[in-house]
């Protein structure tokens, strides 16, 4: 077992250091680095006996054949990193699913299908405004207006794609035949603290929660800060700072839900004036869309009364919605059962943040894995997963192949 968590671990310091300059890991989609990393990778596949080739949209792909017209089982994530991110959020799935092929193939175990292991670029979103464009593509649910964006830089994600070695003409010839393809299974750290906590080396996922972003506008009346008398203000930040405690309390009773308030300005924003207007982002995610949508609706509800109560108008507009994205109960637990032996405890429990398997859901069954972090931290230089914990995922993950 260690064994292979040691050649994970080998492997994911390797590819650290194929980043932009600067601390932790940057890695953003078709630059140089994005092209080395994914020479890395082939060699990867190439050692778990799997032939390698890349798609239109530069997802680098590892196949093992299986019996002659059978179909074929996903395994994937994410090269890709956030500026200044850790050695493991996604990259380290595209190691664990290689091993867990190798090791496969080491013990000479055959299998009645194929296996994929897919390194998709872009999960993040950081270089342009879009994301999953690999996963979407393979699912047929990619759009296509995102070739248009472009980055700081001003560069088209079509010619930065093209650059990379895709093809943003043929984009729309990789959609593939759901009934081509059994299921995906994806390795993640956590990026949370649950198993630390109950000191468990692996979970398995239930669900891809659903996400909605809000923007709200508050108006008020400035003034001077010395003039004014509190009982004739209209001050639009003491409304938003009462929404924001608002929004806490109300996720705080409510199961399943997180919400999040992580980006406000207000105006004028000088010393000794009271603010006239406003602005802030209300995220909020749950597993289940109805306790999502619900949520969203006392929400709303709250922010009128605190509007009218304080004469200070509230404008909510919804900016951002994804649907939850349940994993595939014969899939977990096939998953859970592999772990038994190793993991025998280990947690079920969904997932907060979104990831590839969230758009492969549109094409297939889904399954994710999640490895204990250091910390519950992620997207930080201080990013860290044991060889330990890998060695115990690959061997998992390897089972649970075997056991399809």
């Amino acid at each position: 077992m260690m064994k292979w968590g040691r050649e994970a671990q080998k492997r994911l310091q390797a590819i650290a250091e194929v980043s932009e300059p600067g601390p932790g890991v940057t890695r953003f989609p078709f630059t140089p680095e994005h092209s080395r990393a994914r020479d890395m990778i082939a060699g990867w596949m190439t050692d778990a006996g799997m032939k390698v080739q890349l798609d239109t949209a530069t997802t680098l792909i590892g196949r093992r054949e299986g019996p002659k017209g059978a179909p074929t089982f996903l395994i994937g994530s994410h090269q890709d990193s956030v500026r200044s991110g850790g050695a493991y959020d996604g990259i380290m799935g595209i190691a664990l699913g290689c091993l867990a092929v190798e090791k496969l193939a080491a013990n000479h175990v055959d299998l009645p299908f194929a296996v994929e292991v897919l390194a998709f670029a872009d999960e993040e979103g950081v270089r342009f405004p879009t994301a999953l464009l690999g996963p979407r593509a393979l699912a047929g649910t990619w759009d296509p207006a995102v070739l248009e964006m472009t980055d700081r830089a001003d560069i088209r994600l079509a010619d930065a794609l093209d650059a990379a070695g895709g093809s943003s003409a043929a984009l729309a010839r990789l959609a593939r035949a759901p009934g081509d393809v059994l299921g995906y299974l994806e390795a993640h750290i956590e990026q949370g603290p649950v198993l630390e906590v109950q000191d468990q080396a692996i979970g398995v996922v239930t669900g891809i929660c659903g996400i909605e972003r809000n923007t709200v506008t508050i108006s008020g009346q400035t003034g001077h800060a010395g003039t004014v008398p509190m009982e004739m203000r209209a001050d639009a930040l003491v409304t938003a700072a009462r929404l924001i405690a608002d929004v806490e309390a109300l996720a705080r009773e409510t199961e399943g839900v997180l919400a999040t308030v992580g980006c406000i300005d207000c105006a004028p924003n000088v010393v000794n004036a009271i603010p006239s207007r406003c602005s802030l982002t209300i995220e909020i995610r749950s597993a289940d869309d109805d306790a999502r949508q619900s949520f969203s609706m006392r929400v709303i509800e709250v922010a009128n009364k605190l509007a009218k109560d304080r004469s200070t108008p509230v404008a909510l507009a919804k900016t951002y919605e994804q649907n939850a994205s349940a994993c595939d109960p014969r899939l977990v637990g096939k998953l859970h059962g592999a772990a038994k032996n190793l993991a025998p405890d280990a947690p079920l429990f969904p997932s907060g943040a979104t990831h590839d398997a969230s758009a492969m859901a549109d094409l297939c069954p889904i399954a994710m894995l999640f490895v204990r972090c250091k910390g519950g931290i992620s997207h930080s230089p201080d990013e860290y997963a044991s060889a330990e914990d890998m060695g115990v995922a690959v061997e998992v993950m390897a089972g649970f192949l075997a056991d399809l």
